[in-house]
C-alpha cells in the first residue's frame, strides 16, 4: 500500500513526463488479451499482527505480448485510498482511510525475486493498481504482496487483472470475461493458546 507521499511522487512524475506531450493513454492499444490466472493464493483465517502472503499468478495465453501487466486490488468495494485499506466515516478522523493490512516494504514484487533497491517498482499512479511491465505470448509472471494484519474483522478483498493502465488493453478470460477474483478473509485478535503434548510437541489451538 503506497503512502500519500509516495503516490504524490508517482503522480508528479506522470504529469513531468506527459506535460505538453501526447495522451498517456497514446501508445495502449485497445485491445483484448487472453491470459488466465495460475495461482491465486490468500489466506482466510488470520490473526492480528501474523504476516501473510498475497500470491496472484497470470500467464499470457493469447498470440500478442500483454501491453502492462497490472492488477487492481480493493477491500470492502474500495472506497478507501489504498488496496489494503477500508473506509471510516466516523467524526472526526482526519483521513477516512483505515488500514486493514499494512504492506511490507519492497513488495510487491515477483515470486522469488530478490528484494528491489528502494521501493518495489510495482507502484503506479493509479488509484489501488499495481503494474509490472509487459507479458510475452506464452510467458507468465507470479506476483507476491507481504502484508500483516492491523484490524480484527472480516473483509472481501477483491483483485483485478488488465493487460494496461488506462482502460484500452483488457484481460479477459477464455470465455471473454473480466480476469478477476475475491478472498473473504476474517482477522481474529484472540491471543493463540499453546501447550505441550506428551510428545513434548508445542501445540497451537485454532490452526
Amino acid at each position: 500500500m503506497a503512502t500519500g507521499a509516495t503516490l504524490s511522487v508517482l503522480s508528479a512524475a506522470v504529469v513531468a513526463c506527459g506535460g505538453g506531450a501526447e495522451p498517456q493513454d497514446a501508445n495502449e492499444p485497445t485491445s483484448e488479451f487472453e491470459v488466465e490466472v495460475t495461482a491465486s493464493k490468500f489466506p482466510t483465517s488470520q490473526r492480528l499482527a501474523d504476516t501473510s502472503d498475497l500470491i496472484l499468478g497470470v500467464k499470457n495465453t493469447g498470440d500478442e505480448t500483454v501491453p502492462e501487466l497490472a492488477f487492481t486490488i480493493e477491500t470492502d468495494g474500495g472506497e478507501a485510498d489504498g488496496s489494503f485499506a477500508i473506509r471510516d466515516d466516523t467524526p472526526g478522523l482526519t483521513n477516512p482511510s483505515r488500514p486493514v493490512w499494512i504492506l511490507e516494504n519492497k513488495y510487491p514484487r515477483p515470486l522469488g525475486s530478490p528484494p528491489p533497491v528502494g521501493l518495489s517498482g510495482g507502484f503506479r499512479a493509479q488509484t489501488n493498481t499495481f503494474g509490472f511491465g509487459p507479458l510475452e505470448a506464452g510467458d507468465d509472471e507470479t506476483i507476491a504482496w507481504r502484508v500483516t494484519p492491523v484490524r480484527a474483522g472480516t473483509y472481501t478483498l477483491n483483485y483485478l487483472v488488465s493487460a494496461g493502465l488506462d482502460g484500452n488493453a483488457r484481460a479477459v478470460t477464455a470465455d471473454g470475461g473480466e480476469v478477476k477474483g475475491e478472498f473473504v478473509v476474517t482477522i481474529t485478535d484472540k491471543v493463540p493458546q499453546t501447550s505441550v503434548d506428551d510428545a513434548g510437541n508445542v501445540v497451537t489451538e485454532g490452526d
